[in-house]
């Protein structure tokens, strides 16, 4: 799917006004001491997911595509709250990624000028998660799906990228 930030921009103010029972699917929120935990649980989850892909279980392969997606919901849980917001669903916080972390043109250069060009988190970065959220939920719910090794490496490698792309962000 092609990166449309007018899209994300729209679907984003949907969802702050859209509850799911008491909650908003995005809301405000000044919870940052959740930020740690939620890097941590990244960081974690993206190491346990290397240890079961090396066991050589035959369940492996759907597992370690689910443990990526979680290290970089988690990661990605941490950037949306650094930019002030929470998520509590899984295409809200795709949402609230392309919106907030994306930046404008005019971003970019600027970043680029104050040579922090580092801190750009591209588009390709929202496809990596997308498609990690909707791996993750086939191979968790789907009886017949089976993984290539291929397809099992592009995730792993993904959420990699995506894991360090945000902890250099967060680094300031």
């Amino acid at each position: 799917m092609e990166f449309d930030k007018e899209a994300y921009r729209k679907e984003f103010e949907r969802l702050l006004k859209e509850k799911r029972g008491n909650k908003f699917f995005i809301r405000k929120s000044n919870a940052s001491f959740k930020i740690k935990g939620f890097i941590r649980k990244g960081i974690d989850s993206l190491e346990l997911a290397d240890f079961v892909d090396k066991s050589g279980k035959s369940a492996s392969a759907y597992w370690t595509i689910t443990i990526c997606y979680y290290s970089m919901l988690y990661m990605a849980k941490a950037a949306v709250l650094s930019k002030g917001y929470e998520t509590d669903d899984h295409y809200a916080t795709q949402i609230a990624l392309g919106r907030l972390l994306v930046p404008d043109e005019i971003e970019k250069e600027d970043l680029e000028l104050l040579e922090q060009a580092h801190k750009i988190f591209e588009e390709d970065y929202v496809a990596y998660f997308e498609d990690a959220r909707i791996e993750s939920s086939t191979s968790k719910y789907s009886p017949t799906k089976v993984y290539a090794e291929r397809k099992v490496r592009e995730v792993i490698e993904d959420a990699r990228k995506f894991v360090a792309k945000i902890r250099i962000m967060m680094e300031d």
